[in-house]
């Protein structure tokens, strides 16, 4: 038998592979991952030390630039953290409209999310181009509501800036036909896909009781075999409203995280049918006309959370009875569901880091904040 020596390496912080300016350094006994630590920190950009000279309202588009796919969740977590400090009212139509945007933001994620993943184990870009060109007929939609694809800026305090254009709902509904198809198109693909299964089958296991150690939220929890879905345990906004599962996978490898991220786009697009079903009439408000954008809250501190694509997205709020936060601390699911990366990789190949990574779903927007 021949006897080797263990050798450092680096992957990153520039490299491809790493989602973002991202460092892994693996000790690595000849292919095979001995340990791993991953290295934060090349992109801060001190969002919440920035956040506490900004008035409350000028937060609002820097939450975008958080996880940059995902901005409408972004804003919906921070506008909530703020109407419970001051105590702003939502109405009946806006609340609606907050959810349809962000459940189109799960969809949109996660089509992008599963597309790069199957780019990271080598694939040529035909899944990825399947799921980006579901992102882009979203990406419409939100810049007919908001004036911006990506950076949205659409939540207020008490609403939404603005309500939907008349163009809107007809070319959401053709979207609405038009994505069972691309679901099943996706699965029919991919779920059986020979080459998917050996890469990703028995490959980054987080077992349930470690998940939770680590506190990892969203679908890299409930692929784990935890039926724990924020809209459904603590329901804000109107989510008590909905019908629809959370799914969940048993071993909690790479394949049940590809699969639970597919069944909730699914799920999404349940609850998108039963919000149009439910829609007050465009005579209801958009915001409320009460509710002033330049606030100045009362001495306290609150916390609100949501179901973001990525997992429990929450904002902490500390006011002094000023036009700026005191304290303004972000909960970013993308940082802690990378701490037990070392976990899931030690074992494997090098080459299964980088899909493990993938599977996982992180922007360095959100972990380096």
């Amino acid at each position: 038998m021949i006897k080797t020596e263990e050798l450092q390496i680096n992957i990153g912080p520039q490299h491809p592979s790493t989602h973002g300016v991202f460092r892994m350094l693996v000790t690595v006994d000849g292919e095979t991952i001995v340990d791993l630590v991953p290295v934060f920190g090349y992109l801060h950009r001190n969002h919440e030390q920035i956040a506490e000279v900004n008035t409350y309202l000028q937060n609002m588009p820097y939450t975008d630039r958080l996880d940059y796919f995902n901005s409408m969740a972004n804003n919906q977590a921070y506008a909530m953290v703020v109407e419970k400090l001051v105590g702003i009212e939502v109405p009946e139509r806006a609340e609606y409209l907050r959810v349809l945007m962000v459940e189109l933001t799960r969809i949109l994620n996660h089509a992008g999310a599963l597309g790069f993943l199957i780019n990271d184990m080598g694939a040529w870009q035909t899944p990825l181009a399947f799921g980006m060109r579901e992102r882009e007929k979203i990406l419409d939609l939100f810049e007919m509501a908001s004036g911006a694809r990506m950076m949205c800026n659409y939540f207020r305090f008490g609403g939404v800036v603005r309500d939907l254009p008349p163009a809107f709902m007809p070319l959401l509904k053709d979207l609405l036909v038009a994505l069972p198809a691309f679901f099943d198109e996706f699965e029919r693909l991919l779920c059986e896909n020979e080459i998917l299964l050996q890469r990703s089958e028995g490959v980054g296991v987080l077992p349930k009781d470690l998940a939770i150690s680590y506190s990892v939220t969203g679908p890299v929890l409930r692929a784990s075999g935890i039926p724990y879905d924020i809209r459904k345990a603590e329901p804000y906004s109107i989510y008590d409203r909905f019908d629809f599962d959370v799914p969940v996978g048993s071993v909690g490898d790479v394949y049940d995280r590809f699969l639970v991220r597919v069944e909730e786009m699914r799920q999404s697009l349940r609850i998108i049918e039963q919000v149009l079903e439910q829609l007050p009439d465009a005579e209801g408000d958009h915001i409320n006309p009460k509710a002033k954008q330049n606030v100045r809250p009362p001495v306290g501190d609150a916390y609100a959370r949501i179901e973001s694509p990525k997992g429990e997205l929450g904002f902490y709020l500390v006011s002094d009875g000023s036009e700026k936060p005191y304290r303004y601390k972000v909960r970013a699911p993308s940082f802690i569901n990378l701490t037990p990366l070392g976990d899931m990789c030690r074992g494997y190949k090098v080459a299964d880091v980088v899909v493990i990574l993938g599977s996982i779903d992180i922007v360095m927007g959100e972990v380096d904040r």
